[in-house]
């Protein structure tokens, strides 16, 4: 079976989240995925909430969220989801004890076959990427404790391009569905500056779609990769997404 897997950092509800959210919308019913991976949920507004009744009322898709919320001084603020449209039958958390940071797993049976499904965000880019090789390693070692399960797939915002250490520890184990460049787009509140001025647009891929060898990737590509066609400063959100249909075979 083919099962389309898209994920996204929402940028909480920074830079006219209002506006925005009518461009996730929108783009969401143009993608139609089984499953949106989350990042930057913004708690105090239930952003992943509004996207999951949006998607109900408008696209006429009923989707289950999963929302698992940073810890520390973050935990008010932000969380990790997931929005899928299949039953879910297990979920479980991790905390890195490390800058806050969190990753969910979601297990689904489909066919008779067990599907682990991982969101997480690894901590900023202006960190050195020691905290995010420990982080990935930390999620490495929760993941071989998984191990009875058929397929995994891991989603999110890995804040670190191809080449660097943090990266190539999860490409030991996985493979990504794309490379493409995902960050930064020139999303701005109204007379302001870009999202992280100092680095140069779409000059890095740090979000993607991990998934091990018994799956195979039959295409996949950026979305949310639109900007709003009267206002080129409004895009859906600071990065744009990843998505991939996967064959489980």
């Amino acid at each position: 079976m083919i099962l389309r897997i898209a994920t996204l950092n929402l940028e909480q509800n920074h830079k006219c989240w209002e506006a925005r959210r009518e461009l996730i919308v929108q783009q969401l019913g143009e993608l139609k995925p089984d499953m949106l991976a989350l990042n930057e949920i913004h708690v105090p507004e239930q952003t992943g909430r509004w996207l999951q009744r949006a998607a109900a009322k408008r696209l006429h898709v009923r989707y289950t969220l999963l929302q698992q919320s940073k810890v520390g001084d973050d935990s008010p603020t932000q969380a990790e989801g997931l929005l899928t449209r299949y039953p879910v039958i297990e979920t479980a958390n991790l905390d890195y004890r490390s800058h806050n940071c969190v990753a969910l797993v979601a297990r689904f049976e489909i066919d008779g076959r067990l599907l682990d499904v991982y969101v997480t965000h690894l901590i900023a880019a202006r960190v050195e990427d020691a905290a995010r090789q420990y982080q990935a390693r930390q999620l490495l070692d929760w993941m071989r404790t998984r191990d009875d399960a058929d397929f995994s797939v891991v989603c999110g915002d890995f804040n670190a391009a191809p080449d660097q250490p943090s990266i190539r520890l999860m490409s030991a184990a996985f493979r990504p569905t794309q490379t493409q460049a995902t960050a930064f787009s020139p999303l701005q509140e109204p007379g302001g500056s870009p999202t992280h001025p100092e680095w140069e647009r779409f000059d890095r891929c740090i979000d993607y779609i991990w998934v091990t060898e018994s799956i195979k990737v039959r295409t996949s590509g950026l979305s949310f990769n639109k900007p709003a066609r009267d206002n080129p400063t409004l895009w859906p959100s600071d990065h744009v997404g990843v998505w991939a249909d996967l064959e489980l075979v």
